[in-house]
């Protein structure tokens, strides 16, 4: 949950949704999974002409809605013909592109529905079993992410949705390359993780060979893309854990605004941005880099984060707002100013006390605080019930990513385990570490440079 590596907002704003194309599909008005903010047309951007699964039809939807659904990307054409007011007003009309240098869903905005999923390859599969498994999913996430229906015995759940911006993004675990004989393709950044003293980690729910991470704005969309990919492990693979998440709808906000998490607190304010300099270097691994299959690809460490939200909201606001070093009404420091203003550490009260406490998240956290030790946080809040005794089963799914968690993730959690004021009221119960190779270029599959290479 760290301040500064938290998505911005879910309905607008950084990052804008990379990938995501008006319905038009124009130049002007398309956005590549390649391009940061404001960025021309990528040449991967593809026109999204009438696109359905099984001929959509337009949706009829409040033509207001359209600025929030498309989250900050480009806009829409300027004078639409009548008949596709209606699909243009839609939140399902926006599709985000399956090729790319970067697989999507890692600099997508935030999706209002997540599920992520991993696999164990089947006892005897190997390489080459591997190899169709990811030529499988990738044709069937490409085919989905285009709002057309699966290639073979569609279940008809998304028949009536657009893309509803779906991305599906693959990855590979430690224990893959054992597995399939790859041992000297592993990186070095995929060593597990360190073991830190405020884990409660559930082994049946964490790491895993394969990892499938799905997002879209649509409930019954997701569901339907981790169903497809779920029926094509076929007898390769078979489901290892599987979790699910939630985020605020976009456009369901007044005016675009950073997220809020289950404990209410505005999260999200000191994310990486694309537009920075210095954003690929610090999320994705260079085209220079080692092993070369990891081009462009990056490093997603998953969390599942209980918050203990009876805990939590006993305390006053002033309290809680003492354990982040945020207001908790705008998110802005409590050192002053609005919630980008930049936190002055060293401001103290009339009693010389710190306004921003030693221990506050929002201090630990912060990247000149841990050596610039950045993370690009892209998570989901999750409920899963309640306990026999009523307590709530909810937090966040964590998911942040980065070129190297040895200098993104690791150094931010061994600091947080130290004294950070929020561990009082979280527990961190499932993990995993999963290295993600870049986007597949047309005709390729995902992993395709590892398991062909």
């Amino acid at each position: 949950m760290a301040d500064h590596s938290t998505p911005e907002a879910s309905s607008a704003g950084v990052p804008s949704p990379q990938g995501a194309v008006s319905a038009k599909g124009s130049p002007k008005n398309a956005v590549s999974e390649n391009s940061t903010p404001g960025d021309a047309v990528s040449e991967n951007t593809l026109s999204r002409g009438v696109f359905s699964r099984r001929r959509l039809l337009g949706t009829a939807g409040a033509t207001g809605l359209a600025l929030g659904a498309v989250g900050g990307a480009a806009g829409y054409a300027a004078a639409p013909s009548a008949e596709k007011t209606a699909l243009l007003a839609s939140l399902g009309a926006d599709r985000v592109m399956f090729h790319g240098k970067h697989q999507p869903g890692i600099t997508t905005a935030l999706q209002a529905r997540g599920h992520v999923v991993a696999f164990d390859l089947a006892a005897g599969a190997g390489r080459k079993e591997a190899a169709a498994l990811l030529r499988r999913w990738s044709a069937t996430a490409q085919r989905l992410m285009a709002g057309e229906a699966a290639a073979l015995d569609d279940t008809d759940v998304a028949r009536d949705a657009g893309p509803s911006s779906l991305t599906v993004t693959f990855g590979f675990g430690h224990s893959f390359f054992a597995r399939t004989g790859l041992e000297k393709q592993r990186p070095v950044a995929l060593d597990p993780l360190p073991d830190f003293s405020s884990d409660h980690l559930d082994k049946t729910r964490s790491n895993g060979d394969l990892w499938v991470q799905i997002g879209a704005n649509d409930a019954l969309v997701a569901f339907h893309a981790l169903r497809a990919i779920q029926k094509d492990t076929g007898s390769a693979a078979r489901v290892r854990w599987q979790m699910n998440g939630f985020n605020r709808s976009p456009g369901a906000t007044a005016q675009p605004m950073t997220a809020r998490n289950l404990m209410g607190q505005i999260d999200g304010t000191r994310n990486p941005k694309p537009a920075e300099a210095d954003f690929d270097q610090r999320i994705f691994v260079p085209a220079s880099g080692h092993p070369e299959w990891m081009a462009n690809g990056s490093y997603a460490v998953v969390r599942r984060i209980r918050m203990l939200l009876d805990d939590w909201e006993k305390l006053s606001v002033t309290a809680q707002e003492q354990v982040i070093g945020r207001r908790k009404s705008d998110g802005a420091p409590l050192s002053g100013g609005t919630e980008t203003t930049a936190m002055k550490l060293q401001k103290t009260d009339a009693d010389g006390n710190l306004v921003v406490p030693l221990n506050a998240h929002a201090r630990i956290t912060r990247p000149d605080q841990n050596g610039g030790a950045a993370m690009l946080r892209r998570p989901f809040s999750f409920h899963d019930g309640f306990d026999p005794d009523g307590v709530p089963d909810a937090g966040l799914l964590f998911i942040c990513w980065q070129a190297d968690p040895l200098r993104g993730f690791v150094p931010v959690q061994r600091k947080l385990d130290r004294g950070d004021a929020l561990s009082h009221f979280i527990r961190h119960e499932a993990s995993g570490l999963f290295a993600v190779p870049g986007g597949a270029a047309d005709g390729e599959y995902v992993g395709q440079r590892l398991l062909e290479g």
